[in-house]
Formats: C-alpha cells, sequence, structure tokens
C-alpha cells in the first residue's frame, strides 16, 4: 500500500493531508477585488433578512441579482466590486453569511496544489505560519459543503 493511501481509501490522499494553517481575521479581503458571485440559497436568504430584520422580498430586490437561475449577492460596482455586504473591512451579516463565505479558503482551487494554497495565502493573512493546524477532516468536511452548495 502506497504511504499515501489509507485502508479505507485506495485513492491518494491530498497534499495537505497533514492539515493546513489558517484562521479567520476578519479583515474583510476576501470580500472585495474582482466582480465574482456569491451564490445565495434561499434558506440562506431567509437567515440574512432575519437577520437584517427585513422581509424575504425586500431582501431579494435590495441585495440579490438572478444569474444563470440562481441567486447571487450584488457588489458595490463603485467601491471596488465590494461585497453589498461589506462596511468599514466588516462583514455585517458574518453571523449569517453564506456557506460560500464560511467555507473560504476552502475551495477546491485553492486547494489544487501548493502554489494554489500559497497564492491564495498573498491575499489572506488568515493562512499563516501561526494560525492554527486544520485537519484534514475538516477541510473535507468544508469542501463537501461548498461543493453542494455550487451544484
Amino acid at each position: 500500500m502506497n504511504p499515501d493511501q489509507t485502508p479505507q481509501s485506495p485513492k491518494p490522499l491530498p497534499w495537505y493531508k497533514d492539515g493546513l494553517r489558517f484562521k479567520c481575521t476578519e479583515c474583510g479581503k476576501c470580500c472585495t477585488g474582482s466582480p465574482g458571485n456569491v451564490w445565495v440559497s434561499e434558506q440562506e436568504m431567509s437567515s440574512i433578512s432575519k437577520l437584517l430584520n427585513i422581509s424575504i422580498e425586500l431582501f431579494k430586490r435590495k441585495y440579490v441579482r438572478q444569474r444563470n437561475n440562481r441567486f447571487a449577492l450584488i457588489e458595490k460596482k463603485s467601491q471596488n466590486n465590494d461585497c453589498i455586504f461589506l462596511k468599514d473591512n466588516k462583514c455585517l451579516i458574518y453571523q449569517a453569511r453564506p456557506k460560500q463565505c464560511r467555507t473560504f479558503p476552502w475551495w477546491r482551487e485553492n486547494l489544487n496544489s501548493e502554489d494554489s494554497w500559497k497564492s491564495a495565502a498573498e491575499d489572506c493573512e488568515g493562512i499563516n505560519d501561526k494560525a492554527p493546524l486544520v485537519p484534514l477532516n475538516e477541510i473535507e468536511q468544508m469542501l463537501q459543503i461548498n461543493d453542494i452548495n455550487l451544484q
């Protein structure tokens, strides 16, 4: 048996099998920059609208756009494409933020290789050698959550 395999799993373990160091600093850097889509489900929109104490209908009118039969949060075009809920580098809906936000940086594109992880670290101060070690099983759980969210 290959040393990177376990008896339960015939496929090789990923390069990050020993875990990765990360702790969110709530700096807001992942909420700004290039245009993109932060996908939100009906359940997430409901949770956010409750947090904001507004109806889901008003929430959808004010904060959401439809793309490819899915919903995405709008961005502040005049402010570097910041998320609509980013203010003073803080998330106004942090307690109810969408799964896509909660699972960052545990996205497949950031975990493809050590180089892609190092590239993510250039923009994310939470990825550093002093951060707590996140074990493989937690990383895999976050990947599964994000995979379900992106379907």
